[in-house]
């Protein structure tokens, strides 16, 4: 969307941020996505030049991160993610987050589920335990402040972020389940209440290279001052100022 079309930033001058930092991000939209101008605001807010991405589209567009956002890609049919998982532009951020580059790649709720599918991250997700959608504001603790959208926070710092979510039991086998624990791959956990029956309270996990972060609440709805948690929460911004930092200090 266009920055002209945009409401000025409530910025929280005390939180720092990247301006003008010359980071590409792509945010893809997907039939049925819809917190993908949500996504590009909260990157925009952290610094990064925002470079819309289309799901039919079958070149990155020389983005430094990639932010696969939520909604319901395909109406969620099938299964959710599913189908989005077989768009053109999937093939190449595959591609592009496997190859020696590691490309940075952040799947929020749907984005997750779309991870999962596409098997850059293990496990699945499932309708949530108590078959009802959830929308609440949510705790988590950070657990990994290793990856490429964490290194911003610190380790055990507990964050609020808006989670909303039909789908968003996270599963997957006791040795799965097992080498995620030993590697450090949970990134974040449910803190005080598992809202939808996640093994092991698992909200978040990455890859075994830290490029790759999937985790079912949304940071980008917790990033400005007045709106968020309790209308105040910022929490979510060090996702996308972390990512920022970390491709300007791998490019020196």
């Amino acid at each position: 969307m266009p920055r002209t079309t945009e409401f000025p930033f409530l910025v929280d001058t005390t939180l720092p941020t990247y301006p003008d930092s010359g980071v590409r991000v792509g945010v893809v939209t997907f039939p049925g996505t819809l917190d993908d101008r949500d996504a590009a605001r909260a990157a925009r807010l952290a610094g990064a030049d925002v470079v819309p991405l289309w799901h039919a589209d079958a070149d990155l567009q020389d983005v430094d991160a990639v932010i696969i956002p939520g909604g319901f890609s395909y109406g969620d049919y099938l299964r959710a993610g599913a189908i989005a998982r077989f768009a053109p532009l999937m093939d190449k951020i595959i591609d592009a987050a496997n190859s020696a580059a590691k490309l940075p790649v952040l799947g929020i709720c749907n984005g997750f589920q779309i991870l999962t599918e596409s098997h850059l991250l293990p496990g699945s997700m499932i309708k949530n335990d108590h078959l009802h959608f959830i929308c609440r504001d949510q705790q988590l603790r950070v657990q990994n402040t290793s990856t490429a959208f964490t290194g911003l926070y610190e380790q055990d710092q507990v964050i609020t972020v808006p989670l909303k979510n039909q789908d968003g039991q996270y599963v997957a086998d006791e040795h799965t389940l097992d080498e995620l624990e030993a590697e450090n791959r949970v990134v974040f956990r449910y803190e005080g209440f598992n809202p939808n029956g996640s093994r092991r309270d698992i909200a978040g996990i990455t890859n075994a290279a830290g490029n790759v972060v999937g985790l079912m609440p949304h940071p980008e709805h917790a990033v400005e001052l007045g709106f968020g948690p309790d209308h105040t929460g910022r929490d979510g911004l060090f996702f996308f100022t972390s990512v920022i930092k970390h491709v300007l200090e791998a490019a020196k």
